[in-house]
């Protein structure tokens, strides 16, 4: 690759990296935290790129540069994809073939009280359900948002896919669904369920983790949230 391709292709990917880090593209790969290294990056590429132009046309020789294959461009292309075409969060299908990624929490906080049903993340449900026997749980009306899987046998899963750094670490917690369950369920559909605590539990037939039920009042879909692999925010 000659030295233009190099500069090139280091200004298109800051210019990505930009990209993604100003608009919502960059939790598709990374953690909603890691966003201010993300537009780091891409600055650190972008004066990397011009510094590596300025210096090469400075210092140019008056002579011919050997000239490399124009194929060299085409690594450029993958860099394009990044912007033009946006990656879909991990779905049901890593869910179904991956193992509940549920472990013991250090300590459980103190629930609101009220009348209100209380929203709960995937895994804060599945780890006081599991851990905790749902003692602060019982009684409550509870809201849970994540996306649907069906195992082999079909029974659904409502599952939210939680990152340590990437999307390439993303693993999975499931609580099960029971009750008033809709009638079809179609795998990656978002729902936002309400329902009540029950102690029955069940183990993953991927790596026999652990699974809480969830006896289900009402689910409805909903749009798929802004940041898929948040456990935290109010999706």
């Amino acid at each position: 690759m000659n030295r233009l391709a190099q500069t090139a292709l280091l200004f298109l990917l800051g210019a990505t990296l930009l990209h993604a880090g100003t608009t919502d593209l960059y939790l598709r790969y990374v953690k909603e935290g890691l966003r201010p290294l993300v537009l780091l990056a891409g600055a650190v590429l972008i004066a990397t790129a011009a510094a590596t132009l300025w210096y090469d046309r400075r210092g140019a020789p008056t002579h011919d540069h050997h000239r490399e294959p124009r194929v060299s461009w085409l690594l450029t292309l993958p860099v394009l994809a990044l912007i033009l075409v946006a990656p879909p969060a991990l779905g049901s299908y890593s869910a179904a073939h991956t193992g509940t990624a549920l472990t013991k929490p250090f300590g459980f906080p103190a629930l609101p009280t009220g009348d209100a049903p209380l929203r709960l993340a995937v895994a804060d449900y599945a780890g006081r359900a599991i851990y905790d026997h749902g003692r602060a749980l019982h009684d409550r009306e509870l809201k849970i948002t994540g996306f649907v899987t069906l195992d082999r046998t079909g029974a659904p899963y409502l599952v939210r896919m939680g990152l340590n750094c990437c999307a390439a670490d993303a693993q999975p917690v499931k609580i099960a669904l029971t009750g008033n369950t809709p009638p079809v369920l179609s795998p990656d559909t978002w729902l936002e369920v309400t329902g009540t605590y029950t102690p029955r539990r069940t183990k993953d037939p991927v790596n026999n983790g652990p699974i809480p039920y969830l006896e289900v009042t009402t689910a409805r879909p909903v749009p798929t949230p802004r940041d898929p692999y948040d456990e935290t925010g109010n999706s």
